[in-house]
């Protein structure tokens, strides 16, 4: 089994001025390839640096897959770099000399001097054929390990690491094996609550392995398996996947890229059932999601901010303001689920009705409550979280729960 190691090279990585989606990219295809991967490193355009992180990566790893550096200006020396941890001469190859320049003249472009420089490659290198950009790949075949020098570019890197890089790692490590995982989502439960009802799969796992991680509102189980064939790695996560699914029940509501907005709107889709909602605090953000994952059965939504709004939507629109239930939010949150419902002409009425505590003003985890109701016009289902932020954490949060909330009364009713 090979060990690799990722570098990713560029100061504005480490400035944040872009964000570093090549390296997550890469992780994911080599895991698929059954590689090993055990650090991830991230790099400015300093030589020194480059040079000690490059040499620390080859100690630790049998392949090193750097991204970036391979331009024509000054500030991309990663061919220098690995020359010189690889104890090599800079040769300039004449025939990449003579892509680059056919690919300026095929363009209409005039080349500079300065790109002549993306033609030097450590002596002894394997070149690699470039087809998406200016910049060639090369491969160094070192005592310590392999290093790969690819661009910083994302669909270069990406077509040559599929190319180019995967069929080499297949054939010098003879990789014969699969790396595949399934992820179950898992909303209304937090982390420390999963992991207390599946710590012992998560502690005693090792093929299939099993890991959690937390989102705002939304924990993700990762089931990650290792066999000769993706078929027969999916054979050994679906008994841990059965495990998983008897301990946490209707907490699960999706697998891999599945939303629970999605598993919502299929909900919606299958019992011919439209939806209105209310909300506050979420500033619309659970309309956002609704819409997008069934747009056929959301009706419409309505935001408000103001107990003036709010009056006249429990009047039906009438200019009566009605401000009775205003003092009494688990009151208030069920009116406002009935009135969103009939204005809107739906089947059922969903209500977010958030209420912070007095002078916070924190964006996550804000101190208060929000109150969650469904209603078909008859009976109301409901349900309270003790968070009320605006921020977008908050925000999320508290969107997921309402709409875990819809998912639970398709599944169970809303009389329970």
């Amino acid at each position: 089994m090979a060990n690799a190691e990722i570098v990713a090279i560029g100061s504005e990585l480490l400035l944040g001025q872009i964000v570093d989606t090549n390296s997550a990219w890469i992780a994911q295809r080599l895991t698929s390839l059954g590689v090993n991967l055990f650090y991830k490193t991230v790099v400015g355009d300093n030589q020194n640096r480059m040079e000690e992180v490059i040499s620390k990566a080859l100690d630790r790893a049998d392949v090193v897959i750097t991204g970036g550096g391979l331009g024509p200006t000054q500030d991309d020396v990663t061919r220098e770099v690995i020359a010189t941890v690889t104890g090599r001469a800079l040769v300039r190859d004449p025939k990449l000399m003579d892509e680059i320049e056919l690919r300026f003249r095929s363009r209409g472009f005039i080349m500079t001097a300065n790109n002549e420089r993306q033609a030097d490659i450590p002596e002894g290198a394997i070149t690699v054929h470039n087809p998406n950009g200016t910049a060639p790949a090369f491969i160094v075949e070192d005592p310590r390990g392999v290093v790969f020098a690819l661009p910083g570019v994302p669909h270069e890197l990406k077509w040559l690491f599929k190319h180019e890089v995967e069929p080499y790692l297949r054939k010098k490590f003879g990789l014969s094996e699969v790396i595949t995982y399934r992820i179950l989502k898992v909303a209304d439960i937090g982390e420390s609550s999963v992991d207390h009802q599946i710590g012992h799969l998560i502690a005693g796992s090792s093929n299939p392995t099993v890991g959690v991680l937390a989102h705002p509102g939304q924990v993700d189980i990762r089931i990650a398996a290792k066999a000769s064939s993706i078929e027969a790695a999916q054979d050994l996560i679906d008994p841990v996947e059965q495990k998983v699914r008897g301990l946490l029940g209707r907490h699960i509501f999706g697998v891999d890229d599945e939303t629970l907005e999605q598993a919502v709107g299929k909900l919606l889709r299958e019992q011919n059932l439209t939806l209105a909602v209310y909300e506050d605090v979420t500033s619309g953000m659970v309309a956002e999601r609704l819409q997008q994952a069934s747009d056929e059965h959301f009706l419409g939504g309505v935001i408000c901010n103001d107990a003036k709004s709010v009056g006249r939507l429990l009047a039906g629109g009438s200019g009566s303001e009605s401000m009775s239930s205003l003092n009494d939010p688990n009151a208030l949150v069920e009116q406002l689920a009935s009135a969103v419902c009939i204005r809107e002409e739906a089947d059922w009425g969903l209500a977010v009705h958030g209420v912070p505590e007095p002078g916070q003003r924190s964006h996550n985890l804000g101190k208060g409550a929000t109150y969650l109701s469904i209603t078909d016009g008859k009976n109301h289902r409901t349900k309270t979280c003790n968070i009320a932020g605006r921020g977008r954490p908050d925000r999320t949060r508290i969107s997921l729960s309402a709409i875990q909330l819809v998912r639970l009364a398709l599944l169970e009713g809303i009389a329970t």
